[in-house]
């Protein structure tokens, strides 16, 4: 069985797209339709802007979407997914690729999305660390016991996770995870602390327009960061789309249960290849491949 696994912030890169557009007329109208939707040039960024102007959030989150939606729609009939996944923002990506959403109106969801993390980050000074060579429930329970608001926010693989919270605590928790033994426990450059409770204010406004867009009867299942089982009741995937912002992306345990389920091969749509690996993490038998259109 095929499952497809899109990406999220962070696969971003200069030029992104560009051989898509080049390459077909139906690539082409999309982009442009993405120009309308979000009131920017977006395709300028992405094929020619700079590393700093791809790093705001509110470019980021639609570039990579847009990457990886319009690669799906171009590989045409050789897209059969069995199941599908997504890392963070890439859960909307797969959302559009499995026919649950519209590509306009996943397109609107993605920068509602990026500007209310935006602001949710510009409210607390917050961040994200990768804690290296450490079980889950000994990072768990070092951010329990940390003062502040800081949790587990990534599982990503067997020995690697990401907290987020405020910055001191994430910054006392990085200390403690070091002592108990961690490889590493490293600060990331990130705007603020994404799947935590303090992305709480972006989560409600996020709430609103997602109930007010229309989901509809997927293609496949989709495995979704919160709950990681398969699902394919349009209430049931708005649900877990509304509090992925404040849940953990459980990432390990999606790919865990996508190969119980039956996935033998793991394709990643989207720029990078950031998600192949950490499959091969997971499980080292599975097979895995980059998306071509």
């Amino acid at each position: 069985m095929k499952a497809y696994i899109f990406p999220g912030q962070g696969a971003q890169f200069t030029g992104m797209g560009k051989d898509l557009y080049e390459n077909s007329s139906k690539a082409k109208e999309l982009f442009q339709q993405a120009n309308e939707v979000l009131g920017f040039d977006i395709t300028k960024i992405m094929f020619e802007g700079t590393a700093d102007e791809l790093k705001e959030t509110k470019v980021t989150q639609p570039a990579i979407f847009l990457h990886s939606t319009i690669l799906a729609e171009g590989m045409g009939n050789n897209f059969k997914p069995d199941m599908v996944a997504g890392h963070s923002l890439g859960e909307i990506s797969a959302l559009v690729a499995n026919r649950t959403l519209a590509f306009s109106d996943g397109l609107k969801l993605v920068y509602k999305r990026a500007l209310a993390m935006q602001k949710a980050c510009e409210a607390t000074p917050s961040t994200m660390a990768a804690v290296l060579g450490l079980e889950d429930h000994l990072v768990e329970e070092i951010c329990a016991n940390t003062p502040g608001i800081v949790v587990a926010a990534n599982y990503n693989c067997p020995g690697q996770l990401v907290i987020s919270g405020d910055v001191d605590a994430v910054g006392l928790a990085c200390e403690s995870l070091k002592e108990a033994g961690a490889r590493r426990a490293l600060i990331l450059p990130v705007g603020g602390a994404f799947h935590s409770p303090l992305m709480e204010p972006a989560r409600e406004e996020l709430a609103a327009a997602i109930e007010a867009t229309q989901f509809t009867a997927p293609a496949c299942p989709i495995y979704q960061n919160v709950s990681t089982f398969a699902v394919t009741k349009p209430s049931e995937i708005k649900e877990n789309l509304i509090f992925q912002l404040t849940s953990p992306v459980k990432w390990t345990q999606s790919i865990q249960n996508m190969i119980k389920d039956g996935a033998t091969k793991f394709i990643e749509v989207g720029p990078g290849n950031v998600l192949q690996g950490l499959v091969k993490k997971i499980d080292k038998t599975a097979e895995t491949e980059k998306a071509e259109a």
